[in-house]
C-alpha cells in the first residue's frame, strides 16, 4: 500500500540514494523540504541545478571548479613542482584546512578497487601521468587513504611513475596526537615505527 503521493515517493528516493542517508533520514528530509516556503524549496532547487550546471573538472588538477582553471592552480604562491594526490574533492579541503602545504593537488575521482569493477581507465591516473610526463614536477605525495584500494592505488601509480624520475612519496600515518599508546593496533604502531623522523 502506498502511504504517500508518488511526487514525495519519488522525493524520498532521490534522498535515500545520497550516501550515508537511510531510508529515515530520507523521509526527514523530503519533509522538511516540502515544509519549506515556496521561494525557500526553489531556492533549493535552484542551487542544485546551478551546482551541476556550471561546476567542472579543473583542466589542470582534476579539482571542482567553476572555471577552467581552479584557483589553486592557478596560484602564483603555490608549488607547482610538487603535487599531492588525493583520492576525491574533498581531501583537498582537509588539507587546505590545515594551511601548511603550499603545493598543488591532483584529484582522482576515487581508488582502484576490483571489487567494485573500478579500474585504471575509470579514474584520473592519464590525467596525472600528463602532468608528470609535461616535466616541473619534483615530487608526487601520495594521499590516498591507508586501507587496501588506497594502498593498492598508490603502488600502482608509484610504479607507473617510475620512468620519470620524480621522487613519490607516501604520506606517514601513526599515532594521532593526543591518543594512547595503549589502544593503538599492531599495524598502526607498525607504520609509526617505520615513519619516524629524526629530532
Amino acid at each position: 500500500m502506498n502511504y504517500f503521493p508518488n511526487a514525495l515517493d519519488t522525493l524520498i528516493d532521490k534522498f535515500a540514494a545520497l550516501p550515508g542517508i537511510g531510508r529515515k533520514s530520507a523521509q526527514r528530509l523530503a519533509f522538511h523540504v516540502l515544509s519549506l516556503p515556496e521561494e525557500e524549496a526553489m531556492a533549493f532547487s535552484d542551487a542544485i541545478a546551478d551546482a551541476k550546471r556550471t561546476i567542472r573538472c579543473c583542466s589542470v588538477c582534476q579539482n571542482l571548479t567553476d572555471q577552467e582553471i581552479c584557483s589553486i592552480c592557478s596560484s602564483p604562491k603555490r608549488d607547482q613542482s610538487v603535487i599531492c594526490v588525493v583520492a576525491e574533492p574533498r581531501d583537498v579541503l582537509s588539507f587546505e584546512r590545515g594551511r601548511e602545504y603550499d603545493g598543488v593537488y591532483h584529484v582522482l575521482h576515487g581508488v582502484l578497487s576490483p571489487m567494485r569493477h573500478i579500474g585504471p581507465d575509470d579514474i584520473r591516473i592519464q590525467e596525472l601521468v600528463k602532468r608528470v610526463a609535461a616535466g616541473g614536477v619534483n615530487e608526487v605525495i601520495m594521499a590516498t587513504n591507508p586501507d587496501t584500494e588506497g594502498e593498492a592505488t598508490a603502488m600502482y601509480l608509484s610504479r607507473l611513475l617510475k620512468p620519470f624520475e620524480v621522487k613519490v612519496s607516501r604520506l606517514a600515518y601513526g599515532i594521532p596526537v593526543g591518543s594512547n599508546l595503549e589502544f593503538a593496533d599492531e599495524a598502526t604502531l607498525l607504520r609509526a615505527l617505520n615513519g619516524r623522523v629524526e629530532m
